[in-house]
């Protein structure tokens, strides 16, 4: 029962509603743990309208028919010409991605038949799930994605009795490679249940040789340290470069190992860097927000570096979410005429979120609240529950290779240090997730004017630094297209674009001499016409070699051609605290 307000003609809720919210959020939160944190609720209503559409479109299930009927034939025809010793090219090709049937092994009968026999169910499913009448392109995504993770779960790849490598192999060994992937199997779940990080990770140990650039953590507050590299020069360019990086996962992405750092590339060629180094929360940090990490994040870091070096600008750099964030700081800056920034770099950095990729086909009300639920408990989403999220994307490199691989070849990958990065996992907050997925994922506050800091709106149009994006052709975290959306959203005098080859972290890590690394590049002058993403990239011609060296180039040509001497550590106002790496990124 309810009271009713008589004076404002409303019902108003009674007062064991926190109770009964309380118990929906204890239910959602056991089921995630059951789920992997994906809603059936939200999951049961795509599919029902999918097959509601369907239901309502027989020209469709005719048309579907007969391409069951069609790739049949395909597929005997085929059987039937290999059987006679006659040349028979394969019905279907896989995609040029999908490494699963390359191997010489799968052109052999009946191999051959199964991998074919499975793309072509692959293909029909794609049809099937897409240009139905009435059915939002959004649906279709989603329903699209499904079939594809249900379909992968059930290629032949993954059975050893179907997978010819496997088969060669166990009788190659005498079924020693079983016998081996058991090993491995015992190994990783007995680490995955007492928390240890995967085989090899201790091969790599941050501060030795991982992160390993030397510098002083100069300031620290409660959600960062920052730090201030030892320079290599004798003289440095007056603008300092200041690196946000994403809180998602550990800093050192951007310092991984000598060879591969960005830091250290950055300070050979006479650059005074800064570093923001996260805070691995825990619950007690379940209410930090948005507002928070702005605050306490890139904010305080640029007071700390203005305070360093007055009356310098800074060439501000942001990763991925830290991109996002940096953005938004910029954002605030120019509405309060705070010219500070001397430029801003997005690396692998979304500013529009109508299309993020893959990720964001399940980021709905009803998930977002299903996350909240699980989330609530612990106060924090943990980093093992968005690695999971993230290696949905890609099954089959990420998921069901790595188990042939592993326990059916018996055969380990050697660990690298991307990959020990990618193991040292990190943990979100409640609210800072929560308005994170409401905010920029539901409602794209960021890019249409609605994000508020304060008590007033931000716009990306205020910003006026030069602006250089860099995203990468093949990231299933930040689309390239969607990176691409920065030159709708600015208005400033000068936006540079460069698309790098590679994913979402080997992409960004591309130093110089790296094998087989592309780049194209344009810079957009200003009241220059927009040019859509896709004709860009035929247009522009493509470079061989790392991306690095032309960024760096734009840095210093927005830069003041007088070197100095470096700037001592801390400057006057910061005393040095302990040595980089610090102390946060060691945060378990």
């Amino acid at each position: 029962m309810s009271d009713y307000d008589h004076k404002n003609f409303r019902h108003t809720p009674n007062k064991g509603l926190f109770a009964t919210k309380i118990l929906d959020r204890a239910i959602k939160a056991n089921m995630a743990s059951l789920t992997g944190g994906i809603t059936p609720a939200g999951v049961s209503t795509v599919i029902y309208e999918w097959l509601a559409h369907l239901a309502m479109s027989p020209g469709k299930q005719l048309e579907l028919a007969q391409e069951m009927v069609y790739k049949s034939e395909y597929l005997l025809r085929h059987a039937r010409q290999f059987n006679q010793g006659l040349e028979s090219a394969p019905c279907i090709e896989a995609d040029s991605h999908d490494s699963r049937f390359k191997g010489k092994a799968w052109s052999r009968w009946p191999y051959n038949l199964f991998y074919q026999s499975f793309l072509l169910q692959q293909e029909w499913w794609e049809n099937a799930s897409t240009n139905v009448d009435g059915l939002s392109k959004s649906t279709e995504n989603v329903v699209s994605f499904i079939g594809r993770q249900m379909l992968d779960r059930w290629s032949p790849s993954n059975f050893p009795w179907l997978n010819p490598e496997v088969i060669d192999a166990t009788l190659e060994q005498g079924g020693m490679n079983f016998v081996r992937g058991w090993e491995n199997f015992c190994e990783d779940r007995e680490r995955r249940m007492t928390g240890c990080p995967p085989v090899g990770s201790e091969d790599f140990k941050v501060g030795e040789n991982l992160a390993t650039t030397p510098g002083k953590v100069i300031y620290s507050n409660h959600l960062i340290e920052l730090i201030q590299y030892t320079p290599t020069t004798e003289k440095v360019y007056a603008e300092p470069v200041l690196i946000v990086p994403a809180w998602i996962m550990k800093y050192y992405i951007l310092d991984l190992t000598p060879e591969k750092s960005l830091v250290r590339y950055l300070l050979d060629q006479g650059h005074t860097v800064f570093m923001v180094s996260w805070r691995n929360v825990t619950s007690d940090d379940r209410e930090l927000g948005m507002g928070s990490y702005r605050r306490l994040g890139p904010k305080a870091a640029l007071d700390v570096v203005a305070t360093i070096l007055p009356d310098r600008k800074i060439h501000a750099v942001g990763y991925c979410l830290g991109g996002t964030l940096l953005t938004i700081q910029a954002a605030t800056m120019a509405r309060d005429n705070d010219h500070r920034l001397a430029s801003l770099t997005l690396l692998a950095a979304q500013t529009d979120f109508t299309e993020a990729g893959e990720l964001s086909l399940f980021i709905t009300e009803s998930e977002v609240d299903y996350l909240e639920s699980m989330m609530q408990e612990r106060g924090y989403l943990d980093g093992f529950q968005m690695a999971g999220a993230f290696q949905l994307l890609r099954t089959n490199d990420l998921i069901y290779s790595r188990v042939v691989r592993e326990y059916m070849l018996g055969k380990r990958q050697k660990m690298n240090a991307l990959m020990a990065w990618n193991a040292d996992v990190t943990r979100m907050p409640y609210l800072m997730h929560s308005q994170y997925l409401r905010r920029l994922y539901l409602n794209n506050d960021l890019a249409t004017g609605r994000y508020i800091v304060g008590d007033r709106p931000i716009a990306i149009s205020d910003i006026d630094a030069p602006i250089f994006s860099v995203a990468t052709s093949s990231d299933h975290v930040a689309p390239w297209r969607s990176v691409y959306k920065i030159h709708l959203l600015t208005d400033a005098d000068e936006v540079t674009f460069l698309l790098t080859s590679g994913g979402h972290n080997a992409g960004i890590v591309s130093e110089p001499g790296h094998p087989r690394r592309t780049y194209q590049v344009e810079t957009r002058q200003e009241r220059a016409s927009y040019i859509d993403p896709d004709t860009w990239q035929r247009s522009m011609p493509k470079q061989q070699g790392s991306w690095w060296p032309v960024w760096q180039t734009w840095l210093v040509e927005r830069s003041s051609k007088e070197q100095i001497a470096p700037p001592a550590m801390g400057g006057e106002e910061y005393s040095p605290l302990t040595d980089a790496p610090g102390t946060y990124v060691l945060q378990k």
